[in-house]
């Protein structure tokens, strides 16, 4: 009986550290486009709006956007439509 080996693929997925993203980022914001500075970097167009995403989050701030006045009238506003509209759905399913 032949016994089988396997064998782990290595990862292909590659890191990056802080200081690569940076200048990514750098980059890409003063190139004519994000396309030009991922070619230029030799990494995804996707990977790279992606980073942009992710910084463009952090300096929004979830902290700053929650003490914002409007915002939490809106989601009041929205919870209370949520609550109107679970009403009506449970009045039909009875």
């Amino acid at each position: 009986m032949a016994t089988t080996l396997q064998v782990s693929k290595p990862n292909k997925r590659r890191k990056y550290d802080d200081a690569f993203k940076a200048e990514a980022l750098r980059l890409a914001q003063e190139s004519r486009s994000t396309r030009a500075a991922a070619r230029q970097l030799g990494i995804s167009e996707k990977l790279l709006y992606r980073w942009q995403q992710q910084q463009a989050a952090a300096e929004l701030g979830s902290d700053e956007l929650a003490r914002d006045p409007e915002v939490r009238a809106l989601r009041a506003e929205l919870q209370r439509e949520r609550d109107i509209l679970k009403k009506a759905l449970a009045s039909c399913l009875l």
